[in-house]
């Protein structure tokens, strides 16, 4: 057996990945990564670039893409708990606008894959947050795109939160899912 476990979801090639963890009194010890198992489930970087976030209850990061250097994204968190959601924007796919989300913790030690050709965020549940996450390639920040976090097109259903939903200025002007082009993810 394998250190991990590879979930498929309802859409093909979006993964819940949970490691083996190996604890006693003093602790615990898990691999987050292993190239060739990995690889083995159809996650082939190269990963290019580790990013980390810190967040407050209530801040909704996302939903976010590149149209140039799009990115596949390997997503945990270290502290916390949130609740991360892929969206597949690739036009030639059967699953073209539909959604999948986790919750993923510090507790349960989940892993999310999402592929190029997703637009991807999180709410986060707890008080606060640590969100890490590993690239395929490079930010490219002439290359952003994002669409509406509550656009009803695609019907997320985030988790109940006590209080508001906190966005930045930049997410606040994401357009809907159907008011957007996707050609650049035409490949995928």
């Amino acid at each position: 057996m394998g250190k991990f476990n590879f979930i498929r979801t309802e859409i093909p090639g979006v993964l819940i990945i949970e490691p083996t963890v190996f604890g006693d009194s003093r602790g615990y010890f898990m691999e987050t990564f292993e190239e060739r198992e990995f690889a083995a489930a159809g996650i082939c970087g190269p990963f290019v670039q580790d990013n980390q976030s810190k967040s407050s209850k209530g801040v909704l990061r996302g939903l976010h893409f590149q149209k140039e250097h799009t990115q596949g994204k390997l997503v945990r968190v270290v502290s916390g708990e949130v609740f991360d959601v892929a969206v597949d924007c690739r036009p030639n796919s059967e699953t073209f606008g539909k959604w999948v989300g986790v919750t993923l913790s510090a507790e349960n030690k989940r892993q999310f894959y999402i592929p190029q050709g997703f637009a991807h965020g999180f709410l986060v549940l707890s008080d606060e947050a640590e969100f890490t996450y590993k690239c395929t390639d490079f930010y490219d920040p002439s290359s952003e795109g994002g669409v509406k976090w509550d656009d009803p097109e695609i019907g997320i259903v985030w988790p109940e939160i006590d209080g508001e939903i906190l966005l930045s200025a930049k997410d606040k002007e994401h357009k809907g899912f159907n008011e957007q082009q996707y050609t650049f993810f035409e490949r995928w």
